[in-house]
Order: C-alpha cells, then structure tokens, then sequence
C-alpha cells in the first residue's frame, strides 16, 4: 500500500526553522516527483517547493525562495524540507504528495499529485 506521512511539524517563533520530513512506503519514491504543499485556514491550498525523481529539477513558490531547501535521501526513500527564517504567513498544514507521471521535473499543480499525506500543522508565532 502506497503511504506517504509527514512529520518535524510544531510550534517556532519568526525567524526559526523547523525540517519537515516525508516518508514513502509501499514504493520506491525516487522514482516519483514530490511536491510539498501548504493550506492556511480559510485559503487554497498552494504549492511550496518539489523535486523530481531524477533530483534535477527543484522549484520553489517566491514566497519561499532564499528561506527554503528541498532534498531528498533515496535510501531513506525520504524528502526533506528545510524551512528556516520563518515568518508567521508560513503557518498552515503542510502536505506532500508524489507525482507518478514526471520524473524529469517536478509540478506546481496539486492536480498532477496523485498520492498525499495526512499534514503536519506548522505554526509560526511569538
């Protein structure tokens, strides 16, 4: 059974870090791009970083750019997201999610994932 579950969620003041971390199980993720996502309360759910299968290919939502690092430990079959300098408009749940039809780039789209995680909640507050 295909699973993905999020962890290294909490509670950070602005300007601190926190590592989310994704683990597959049930199939081999380097094979797969994975994209995290983020849904604040009352908004869409928005793309935030991903990276492809192949590793090649990273992107990153502006609002992100410069704070945020994706990595991914194939023999771990797990992805990393590295969040430092955080600010309170990152609070929200964060998802990830894998993409079986592209390994050579990744999506932005969350219509092109078709396997998602439960969230974890990261909220940004002094």
């Amino acid at each position: 059974q295909l699973q993905l579950v999020e962890s290294g969620g909490g509670l950070v003041q602005p300007g601190g870090s926190l590592r989310l971390s994704c683990a597959a199980s049930g199939f081999t993720s380097d094979r797969y791009s994975i994209g995290w996502f983020r849904q604040a309360p009352g908004k869409e759910r928005e793309g935030v970083s991903c990276i492809s299968g192949s590793a090649v290919s990273i992107s990153f939502a502006d609002s992100v750019k410069g704070r945020f690092s994706i990595s991914r430990d194939n023999a771990k079959n797990t992805v990393y997201l590295q969040m430092d300098n955080l600010k309170p408009e990152d609070t929200g749940v964060y998802y990830c999610a894998a993409d079986s039809d592209r390994y050579y780039y990744c999506s932005e789209y969350t219509s092109d994932y078709n396997y998602w995680g439960q969230g974890t909640q990261v909220t940004v507050s002094s």
